[in-house]
């Protein structure tokens, strides 16, 4: 297959690309990237000179840039989206323009231009909290937060192109992923920089909102066989099955770094902050994926790389970064 991957400078869309190549010898990439400040060419470095992958730097919502770029292409898979909660609530307008208007230009491509497949890959926030269960598909969406409804909203009008034009989409809803070169700004990689330095750990409130944790390597090879297996018009949950809160989480990332739990450091909770998001990954498992690592060792695994990865990590940590990371908990 010939691929298109929007976003595919990011932490998802990284190790997708990644995975694509190495799983599928003759499958070559396209990856078109905005490069905003978290799409880093430095995550997909090991590829270069690599004949079978290609980098376009651009913008999603540029619909000639997208056509030029998709033309002859098997599939699109889109992982272009501005993903922080936290900064959607500062700053709302590009998770707007990018979960909406950038998802119509690719519904738009696609339709013009008699692409087989769109894959548009969402999140499991659109549910909003889960207070008992696990939400399947069929759930109805409510977003508590702009990112959460950028991307509700982006998931609602691939599905109306489906009904609309029959254009060949299909949508899945991920778990929380982490793994190797997921921006410092996110849990998971900020506490185990943070503890790394020494440095304290901000947590929302008490603690106790979960989140079912999916590992990045995980979810590329569910992404992966939906692109290739999955049925056109349908959503696939895509869950990690180990739900834990965050204070645990926390706790865990500091015995993992060797560091003492007074570096905790909590902090006034975010607005709208929901307390359980929980998926029924039935459908998706139906199809014969299942995730391969374990809990505790994928975050072990993150850990160890990004103690042996400070060169990646730390020049993201200074700089707009820095201001940002105070301008977001100095008043908490």
């Amino acid at each position: 297959m010939k691929l298109l991957v929007t976003g595919g400078a990011g932490f998802i869309g990284s190790n997708f690309v990644r995975h694509v190549l190495r799983a599928h010898s003759d499958d070559s990439v396209v990856n078109l990237d905005k490069l905003t400040y978290a799409g880093n060419p430095a995550n997909l470095a090991d590829l270069a000179g690599d004949p079978r992958y290609r980098f376009v730097h651009g913008d999603i919502c540029d619909a000639a840039l997208v056509r030029e770029t998709a033309r002859g292409v098997d599939a699109i898979v889109n992982f272009a989206a501005e993903s922080h909660v936290d900064r959607s609530i500062l700053d709302p307008d590009a998770f707007l323009r990018t979960g909406v208007q950038g998802v119509h230009t690719l519904l738009e491509a696609v339709r013009e231009l008699g692409i087989p497949r769109l894959l548009h890959v969402s999140t499991d926030e659109v549910y909003g909290s889960i207070a008992e269960g696990s939400a399947t598909e069929s759930a109805p969406l409510r977003p508590t937060s702009p990112y959460s409804a950028a991307k509700a909203s982006g998931d609602l009008l691939a599905l109306a192109y489906v009904t609309t034009h029959g254009t060949p989409v299909i949508v899945t809803r991920s778990s929380n992923n982490f793994g190797p070169y997921q921006y410092p700004e996110k849990v998971i990689p900020l506490f185990v920089t943070n503890a790394l330095d020494g440095e304290p750990l901000p947590l929302y409130g008490d603690g106790k909102n979960v989140r079912d944790w999916l590992y990045v390597l995980d979810n590329c090879e569910a992404l992966d066989l939906v692109l290739r297996r999955g049925r056109d018009g349908e959503v696939y949950n895509v869950g990690g099955s180990h739900e834990v809160d965050n204070l645990a989480l926390t706790h865990e990332i500091l015995r993992l770094t060797g560091r003492p739990p007074d570096l905790i450091r909590p902090v006034k909770d975010r607005p709208g902050h929901d307390r359980r998001y929980s998926v029924d990954s039935s459908k998706v498992h139906a199809l014969g994926w299942h995730p391969r690592h374990a809990f505790a060792d994928a975050l072990a695994a993150t850990v160890a790389w990004y103690e042996a990865n400070e060169a990646w990590w730390r020049p993201l940590k200074s700089g707009a970064f820095r201001a940002y990371y105070e301008r977001q908990y100095a008043n908490r």
